[in-house]
């Protein structure tokens, strides 16, 4: 069985891919599933479904979803549940279960690796393969909890970090022109995120677009002092004088800062 969490929460059964359409049980799957292996208490998971406002017979309840839950994972001739009882809650045993996730961190450790070896080619594989798993934000919509609150932002970070490490791969092997459409799409979606606005303008400057690179440098700048109220990071400005002077020497070392 395989599990999909980058995107909406939907299980793949061989060829056949099943959501779950009552979303506590959905929310309890996924609470399940980003602490697997490991028990949840009944307080934690009665927590991520209803917050601090429990209702009168939220145990009760947590028992009937759980039960719910077992039946939606049961399978024709398998064996025992996933779902272990333990004496504070509930555990999720994947045993030889696959996890969309895990293989995306994988991936991304090892493009990391090939990336502090110079192996950029390998790199950029690796980076791309993880980034293809994704089909859209981190669990969809799922719930508000404190386990998913945190687990989809922690994981929200890790594929920008893949994503700047994917650029970074890239440009060291001379591929400028083709990442300035794809870097804009970057900015749009995380207009805070200083290394995505010193990749374009070091993608434009060598692609020959001088006083582009230098308008990037002026967006990021309002944005930031309209956002934030701070100017860009020294390294953003010291990118910015290089442009200005055509210091091809700061520029050659700038991918990714």
């Amino acid at each position: 069985m395989k599990y999909q969490l980058l995107g909406s929460l939907r299980v793949i059964d061989g060829n056949t891919a099943t959501f779950l359409s009552a979303q506590k049980v959905e929310t309890l799957l996924a609470a399940l599933l980003v602490r697997s292996d490991h028990v949840v208490t009944t307080h934690q998971l009665m927590n991520e479904l209803w917050g601090e406002q429990l209702p009168r017979r939220a145990s009760a309840g947590l028992h009937v979803y759980i039960s719910e839950l077992r039946k939606f994972l049961s399978r024709p001739g398998g064996v025992d549940s996933p779902i272990v009882t333990r004496s504070s809650g509930y555990m999720l045993r994947l045993r030889s279960d696959e996890v969309d996730y895990q293989a995306f961190l994988e991936l991304t450790d090892l493009g990391r690796k090939h990336l502090r070896e110079q192996g950029y080619e390998e790199a950029v594989d690796c980076f791309e393969r993880g980034l293809a798993l994704w089909r859209g934000p981190a669990l969809g919509d799922i719930g508000d909890g404190p386990i998913l609150r945190s687990f989809v932002a922690w994981l929200t970070e890790v594929r920008l970090d893949c994503a700047e490490m994917h650029v970074e791969a890239q440009l060291r092997l001379g591929r400028h022109r083709e990442l300035v459409g794809y870097l804009f799409s970057l900015i749009a979606e995380s207009p805070l995120r200083e290394t995505f606005y010193r990749q374009l303008m070091v993608a434009l400057y060598r692609s020959e677009r001088r006083a582009e690179a230098l308008k990037v440098y002026q967006s990021a700048r309002t944005t930031l002092i309209d956002e934030l109220g701070l100017e860009p990071c020294s390294t953003l400005q010291e990118l910015h004088r290089a442009v200005l002077t055509a210091d091809d020497r700061v520029l050659a070392g700038c991918a990714a800062g």
